[in-house]
C-alpha cells in the first residue's frame, strides 16, 4: 500500500467516531505497536520537542526504512505506531516527499494540548531527518 492509501484507510476508520472513540482507537494502536527494544531507550533515540518521552529508531533494510518507536505515555504512543504504521516500509523518497494530511483530516491536532501538538510535529521532524539521511546512502 503506498502512504496515502495507508493515510486514507485511517481517515475512513475516523470517520463517524465521536472523540471518546477515537481515543480508544489511538490507544488500540499503541497495543498493536510492537515492543521497542529497551536498550535503544537513550538520549539518542529520543525526540526533544515532546511532552512525554519519545523514543525512534530507524533502519534501512531491503531499500525502505523500517521504523520503531515507543512513548511513556500510552495515548502519544498510539500516535507513535500510527505514524510508524503510515511511514514505515517505505523508500526514503517516498516519506521525505509525503503529505501526512491525515493528521488534520481525522482532526487530531485540534484535539490535542499545544504541547502535544509541538510533539507531534517533532516525531515526524524526526522521521523525515531519518529518510533525509537515508536517501543520501
Amino acid at each position: 500500500m503506498t502512504i496515502n492509501e495507508i493515510q486514507d484507510e485511517i481517515i475512513e476508520d475516523f470517520t463517524d467516531l465521536e472523540w471518546m472513540d477515537r481515543y480508544q482507537m489511538i490507544v488500540d494502536y499503541a497495543k498493536k505497536l510492537e515492543p521497542f527494544d529497551p536498550a535503544d531507550k537513550t538520549d539518542t533515540n529520543l525526540i526533544d520537542g515532546c511532552q512525554s518521552k519519545v523514543w525512534f529508531t530507524a533502519r534501512l533494510q531491503d531499500g525502505k526504512i523500517i521504523y520503531r518507536g515507543d512513548s511513556d505515555a500510552i495515548l502519544v504512543k498510539g500516535i507513535v505506531a500510527m505514524l510508524i504504521h503510515v511511514l514505515s516500509n517505505h523508500t526514503p523518497k517516498e516519506i521525505a516527499d509525503a503529505d501526512l494530511y491525515f493528521i488534520d483530516d481525522i482532526q487530531l491536532r485540534e484535539h490535542l494540548s499545544p504541547t502535544r501538538s509541538n510533539g507531534v510535529a517533532a516525531m515526524l521532524k524526526q522521521m523525515k531527518l531519518y529518510a533525509l539521511a537515508y536517501s543520501t546512502l
